[in-house]
């Protein structure tokens, strides 16, 4: 029957979309009412194609970062410029869209395994694991699924792999680029470390101006560029690159360093 048609990982699409309207109810007032989210660049996702696009982006919580997102991409498409205004355009939003995450993360509690549902690819870090650095090596079965939900439709990754500020750009992200050859959109975001606790479930602080900068897809030469020519592409469009930290005040970035020295994942 159509009501249990699946995706390719097997998720009854029916629920992902009931999953999708509640947790965007439920959210809503977070990016439009207890603070604001100034969005910039909403036209770009209106001319993307349907499947095969890759969104990088910094990070700065757990799950705020990419459930603004989904409100984002889903009002763009439905015609808001730059708003997420009458959120009825999640009574029937876009279900190929995935956000790539760490399974350990994404098994920690109720909501992070309702969100996995509603559209994580989660993988295993080789970098690590339960709060502590380990060297362990790709899994391949990891890179398929990635590549699965590539084909299927959109991807939001966080190629620094951390909510920590200014971290190098993992290696990884340019392997699959060059791999899967996707359009790459970059994805500039902030104030929302400010306004939430690390994991993004909780308002930490009212009346914050969060912003996000949706960037023209990176000019990638897929066959004859480097990953650490795509790592230097990268970590420059989405602002992460050691020339901004130029432009950063220097109270203000000790003080980011001092509150995210735990915070790896």
């Amino acid at each position: 029957m159509q009501i249990f048609k699946r995706n390719p990982f097997g998720h009854i699409l029916f629920l992902k979309k009931w999953l999708i309207r509640l947790l965007g109810a439920y959210s809503h007032r977070r990016y439009r009412g207890f603070n604001e989210l100034k969005i910039e660049g909403s036209e770009i996702i209106r001319n993307l194609k349907d499947s095969n696009v890759l969104f990088i982006s910094n990070h700065q919580t757990y799950f705020a970062d990419v459930v603004a997102m989904f409100h984002v991409f889903n009002a763009s498409l439905k015609g808001r410029v730059d708003s997420i205004k009458n959120i009825s355009y999640l009574w029937n939003p876009k279900l190929n869209i995935y956000f790539i995450a760490a399974k350990e993360t994404m098994n920690a509690g109720l909501i992070p395994k309702i969100l996995a549902y509603a559209g994580s690819v989660s993988i295993e870090r080789t970098w690590r694991s339960n709060g502590e650095d380990v060297n362990r090596k790709v899994k391949f079965s990891d890179i398929s699924n990635i590549g699965k939900a590539l084909n299927d439709g959109w991807v939001i990754t966080f190629p620094q792999g951390t909510i920590t500020p200014f971290k190098p750009v993992r290696k990884g992200t340019a392997y699959l680029i060059k791999k899967f050859k996707p359009v790459v959109v970059p994805i500039v975001i902030d104030g929302f470390r400010r306004s939430f606790d690390k994991k993004g479930l909780r308002v930490k602080k009212k009346n914050i101006l969060q912003t996000m900068i949706i960037k023209d897809p990176i000019e990638i030469d897929y066959e004859n560029e480097s990953t650490e020519q795509i790592i230097e592409k990268i970590a420059y469009s989405i602002e992460q690159h050691e020339k901004f930290l130029k432009v950063v005040p220097q109270n203000e970035l000790n003080g980011e360093r001092e509150l995210n020295k735990k915070r790896e994942f």
